[in-house]
């Protein structure tokens, strides 16, 4: 019973402890990708966020948001763990940056707080993005509290649905997905998504299709 109960209050405290915001944006700029800009969206508190959904789907201001057309946006957003996000962002978009930094442009990576996946919509058609990359909090459990996911949708824009994206999840080196092979999903995935038209449902990783599709969308976005 008293382990139930730590795990219990570890995910919790993933779920609730905030985002160190100056330490992660200054770790992403040291990447070398541009200087990060931080958006929140309308949720006013972590209550607020967990019972209202629809409002972390929404950009509170994204005056800050270059309007600088690129191949491929990064938005990096807490959700439902932003343990995950300090613990496995930076590494995991240094791997995503490798992978497709020499076939495309890439925008400023931008951090957003109290966010849904759908907000990435948003900055992106703010920023003019070809294909956005979410990188997100997922949902702690009892055994993962620093699981992330990773959403992409070609040509995003606001009213995007889940059927619209794919997604990448259960990303947590050693015991869970590594960087390198989640960015090696997320490059195959945006040169399909090029040569489809689109990405979503139809849109498929031949190399490892259990990858993609996952349900994690619903709880997220």
């Amino acid at each position: 019973m008293l382990d139930l109960a730590a795990a219990h209050a570890i995910a919790r405290d993933a779920v609730h402890v905030p985002l160190d915001i100056d330490r992660f944006a200054a770790d992403v700029g040291a990447l070398g990708l541009g200087v990060p800009v931080v958006v929140t969206s309308q949720v006013g508190s972590r209550a607020e966020y967990l019972r209202r959904p629809d409002l972390g789907r929404l950009p509170a201001d994204l005056s800050a948001v270059a309007r600088k057309p690129a191949d491929i946006g990064f938005v990096l957003a807490d959700g439902l763990s932003p343990t995950a996000l300090m613990r496995h962002g930076v590494p995991l978009l240094r791997e995503l940056a490798l992978r497709l930094g020499n076939a495309y442009t890439l925008a400023a990576p931008v951090i957003a707080t109290q966010a849904r996946v759908a907000l990435g919509d948003h900055v992106a058609e703010q920023g003019r993005y070809r294909t956005l990359i979410v990188i997100i909090g997922e949902r702690p459990g009892l055994s993962v509290v620093d699981s992330l996911g990773i959403y992409l949708t070609h040509l995003p824009r606001p009213g995007c649905t889940d059927a619209d994206r794919n997604c990448i999840s259960n990303i947590h080196p050693p015991d869970g997905l590594s960087y390198s092979e989640a960015a090696r999903i997320a490059a195959s995935l945006v040169g399909g998504a090029l040569q489809l038209g689109r990405s979503g449902v139809e849109l498929k990783d031949t190399s490892r299709a259990s990858a993609i599709d996952d349900p994690g969308l619903e709880s997220l976005g």
